[in-house]
């Protein structure tokens, strides 16, 4: 048996399933608010992984993905303890907006300061209420500013746990992705705990691929670490593609953007990605694929100024079947959609 959980003050025991509030900075009109946890506290030892969202207020497709996965967790079967955190940026997701009320970007504050400012503290009541247990993480994220993203893992690949579990997630695409000073992988990194950001989505919508996909890998990577069993049932693992680097195109002109390109798409050096013109559909400008590479990020807002980022591009080894890889991952996700993973 394990011993007590404790967190926020609140011991959870061997076996129990308990929800805890972590009080943080009252509303101006004195109400209490609080980011909520949930705890699934196995009665056998194991890992602690912690799986968070809405670190951005508008970014819920992680909510949901958290919503699922609680009600998919065969409690009585797991090892160790998993931490669940669908909104952590409690004041921007009542918002509606990427920010908290002082406009500051919460993954800009980790590790955070206990008297610092609202992103400050926040950032550290995350880091030692949170973080501090765990020995893996999972951070659920969106596309921002009116832009969607293939669903993607960006993490250290040069770390061999961390590169073993973005494999075992199984998203279509990874990318090695650098460490953003003052985030929450920066902060998770330096203490030496395995992290995972998954990318999927737009902001404040639904994608049903996108949740499905991040279902299913967050159950893939609890089974790589031996938090559940290993599922029965036969699953045809599909290699995720490795992108070697990425790049973005940008606006060459302001203006309407009008574009045909989807997310998914694999464009060529130089090819046509679209246009951008003038109300009156004049002076046209086209948008041009600087290098090869698989559109893994679009903007939908057809408004554009100069230097607007238009699209993501990873770019892989030229030895790569990307079409083929994607047709692979769509045929696998199709015949997992109403599969028990546990049969």
């Amino acid at each position: 048996m394990q011993e007590p959980f404790r967190m926020g003050g609140v011991d959870v025991r061997a076996g129990q399933r308990l929800t805890i509030d972590l009080p943080v900075a009252p509303l101006q009109t004195h109400a209490e608010m609080a980011m909520p946890v949930q705890v699934l506290h196995g009665t056998r030892p194991g890992p602690r992984l912690f799986v968070s969202a809405a670190m951005h207020g508008d970014e819920i497709n992680g909510v949901e993905i958290i919503s699922r996965l609680l009600q998919r967790i065969p409690f009585r079967r797991l090892r160790g303890t998993l931490i669940a955190v669908p909104v952590v940026n409690v004041y921007g997701f009542i918002n509606q907006s990427r920010y908290l009320p002082d406009r500051r970007d919460l993954n800009r504050f980790f590790p955070g300061s206990e008297k610092g400012s609202l992103a400050s503290r926040l950032a550290w009541l995350f880091m030692q209420e949170i973080v501090a247990h765990c020995t893996h993480g999972i951070d659920l994220h969106t596309g921002s500013n009116h832009r969607s993203n293939l669903p993607q893992i960006r993490a250290d690949m040069k770390n061999p746990e961390t590169c073993r579990l973005a494999q075992a997630f199984g998203a279509p695409v990874m990318l090695n992705a650098v460490l953003r000073d003052g985030s929450l992988r920066e902060a998770v990194s330096k203490r030496g705990v395995p992290m995972l950001l998954y990318e999927a989505g737009e902001a404040l919508r639904f994608d049903e691929i996108s949740i499905r996909v991040g279902v299913q890998g967050i159950l893939a990577v609890m089974r790589t670490i031996g938090m559940l069993p290993v599922s029965r049932r036969q699953r045809v693992f599909v290699e995720p593609l490795l992108a070697r680097s990425s790049t973005w195109v940008r606006a060459p002109i302001s203006g309407i953007f009008r574009t045909p390109i989807a997310l998914g798409r694999h464009v060529q050096a130089q090819s046509g990605m679209g246009t951008i013109g003038d109300p009156f559909g004049e002076d046209t400008v086209a948008v041009l694929a600087p290098a090869d590479g698989l559109v893994i990020g679009r903007l939908h807002l057809p408004l554009v100024y100069q230097g607007d980022a238009l699209f993501h591009l990873a770019r892989f080894d030229e030895t790569a079947d990307v079409e083929g890889a994607l047709e692979a991952f769509e045929a696998d996700l199709e015949r997992q959609a109403d599969a028990d993973p546990f049969d």
